[in-house]
């Protein structure tokens, strides 16, 4: 019978095949089930995988982890005879050996088994195994990150011992096979993952077609109702699942099947997203906006830009949408409001990222990995960084993080410009101080539309953003109830809110009659005082016309400025920074 293999289990064969290597890291979704197609359709546990089809014709097949100790799944007899043997006869001692569980003395087991069957092949009349497979799971416990001088002598040996088991070429030419698996490469020491003698295999999550060859093997076996309980058919079933992994869309469709539930759009949108975040362990959070952008006062042109962006991205004509959106503007000019409203309209998910930095080395790096997969897995997401300026990290790094500010700035950058994800992946950042931002990652082909926000230029535009503003928090306020603005005044989208809450504290606490709300207004704005750091914000608004792309998006204030005028009206404003 023949078995299809995944992608990533042809290639490990392959390479094992050819001689070339002999060591296989295995990361990514290593919690999934694994799924073979051809005559043999069935669902493996990674081990399971490992040991029943990649390794199935091996005469020794050795597991290790910290929690579970050595495990002979094949081989267990020669194992056994050789630890016999190596306790000159000591049974409690060859017991006490078999149950090790400390890396160190464990790794020094498996190491002399090997050294004493390449030993036996070489004596005439020896009789050794054939083939073995050693795997070491969990093995960021085993070879963890950090620099090999400083994790103790026990851990650098544990990591010569496993270089020495991918570079030595008798045991390549042996038939041994080596396996560390992890789910973040970037938790195991950087000298075995850059070993050029080791291969790097992702294993990745399950994409649309996958994922629907899995619901369709479920629902001929184990969920036979999953057709008729589903008001969504199975193909759109399947899309809407992608992101998850196997599991993890199977307990989704349990949560509905074994209480008796029928399988909704709405539903599914909102178990997809629970188990999205779980998956990720809050990495990343789902946004659900009730706005649109006519909820969005002013930013006419960017407003019209983003709702020709929502066509193209409807229509399916992914060629022609920018790689990502860097959204400026002083505090205050709704930044991230202007992303919401545009989520809510645009009918694909968006993202959020959280804070995915970590104190321990190599937490970071795997929590990006761990990003990055589920966003490719999803098929089409907006994605959105605020306060990118202090979450992109930076080219040199920064003072005292290890290097770490450097690791994250190129995962980023190069996850960015990957042209594959094109109108499938959208970035937008969001910043009031664009320019501490990475020119490389600010760049054409990875955020390619540059937009600023400012704050209200005219009166209509002010009295526009204060009946905006006062619909969002609910006020009880109409185009009648304004009263006359003082002139010049200038607020941004967050003073407003101020201004409007202030209002309506004072209309909530005055007895009866109450007073008009145009008077009360009247007397807010007389007291209010504008943001006394007006220097900071002339220099976010410069900034941020320094960045623009696209000249329909500057205020005519701003866009008659020359270019020298500009950057010496800049640096002389950063003194007040």
């Amino acid at each position: 019978m023949s078995v299809t293999l995944p992608a990533w289990a042809d290639e490990m064969r392959d390479l094992f095949k050819s001689g070339s290597v002999g060591q296989f890291i295995l990361h990514g979704n290593i919690f999934d089930m694994v799924s073979t197609g051809g005559d043999t359709r069935r669902q493996y546990s990674l081990q399971e995988f490992l040991d029943q089809v990649m390794f199935e014709g091996y005469d020794v097949v050795l597991h290790f982890d910290r929690g579970k100790g050595i495990r002979a799944m094949r081989g267990g007899e020669d194992w056994a005879l050789w630890l016999e043997g190596f306790t000159a006869g000591n049974l409690e001692a060859a017991k006490e050996f078999s149950q090790v569980r400390e890396p160190g003395r464990a790794l020094d087991l498996l190491d002399r088994y090997l050294l004493r069957t390449l030993h036996l092949r070489n004596l005439k009349g020896g009789k050794a195994p054939g083939k073995i497979a050693l795997i070491i799971d969990f093995a960021e416990f085993v070879v963890p990150a950090g620099d090999p001088l400083n994790l103790g002598g026990e851990f650098s040996t544990n990591i010569i011992k496993v270089l020495g088991w991918a570079n030595d070429p008798t045991i390549l030419q042996a038939n041994i096979a080596t396996v560390l698996v992890t789910e973040g490469v970037s938790d195991l020491n950087g000298l075995v993952i850059e070993n050029p003698h080791a291969s790097k295999l992702k294993i990745p999550l399950p994409d649309e077609r996958e994922m629907l060859d899995y619901l369709t093997a479920l629902a001929d076996t184990q969920f036979k109702e999953l057709p008729s309980k589903s008001e969504v058919p199975m193909d759109q079933l399947a899309r809407r699942l992608t992101g998850l992994s196997r599991v993890g869309a199977r307990t989704t469709l349990m949560l509905a099947l074994k209480n008796g539930k029928t399988i909704t759009s709405a539903w599914l949108s909102k178990m997809k997203k629970e188990m999205i975040e779980k998956e990720c362990n809050g990495l990343l959070e789902f946004l659900e906006s009730p706005f649109t952008l006519d909820h969005v006062a002013g930013h006419e042109q960017v407003k019209v830009w983003l709702r020709d962006d929502a066509q193209l991205i409807r229509k399916g004509a992914l060629h022609a949408l920018s790689m990502g959106y860097l959204i400026t503007g002083r505090i205050g000019t709704g930044k991230t409001f202007i992303v919401m409203c545009w989520a809510g309209e645009l009918g694909i998910p968006c993202v959020v990222f959280k804070n995915f930095r970590d104190k321990w080395v190599g937490a970071t790096e795997s929590n990006l990995d761990k990003i990055f997969a589920i966003l490719r897995a999803l098929g089409q997401v907006v994605v959105f960084v605020d306060e990118a300026d202090q979450m992109a990290g930076k080219r040199e790094g920064g003072e005292g993080d290890g290097g770490l500010s450097g690791r994250v700035y190129g995962m980023l950058a190069k996850e960015m410009s990957d042209t594959r994800n094109r109108g499938r992946i959208l970035w937008i950042f969001a910043t009031s101080r664009p320019d501490l931002l990475e020119v490389d990652l600010k760049r054409q082909g990875r955020l390619d539309v540059h937009i600023p926000l400012f704050a209200p230029q005219t009166q209509d535009e002010m009295k526009a953003l204060l009946l905006a503003v006062a619909k969002k928090v609910k006020f009880p306020l109409e185009e009648k109830d304004l009263p006359p603005l003082p002139k010049g005044l200038s607020l941004g989208g967050n003073e407003v809110e101020g201004v409007l809450v202030r209002a309506l504290r004072t209309y909530e606490l005055q007895g009866e009659p109450k007073k008009p709300l145009k008077d009360l207004l009247a007397a807010v704005f007389k007291e209010v005082r504008p943001s006394a750091h007006t220097k900071k914000m002339e220099y976010m608004d410069l900034v941020a016309v320094k960045e623009c792309t696209d000249d329909r998006f500057i205020p005519e204030r701003f866009s008659k400025i020359p270019p020298e005028e500009l950057e010496r009206r800049i640096s002389a404003l950063r003194a007040f920074l």
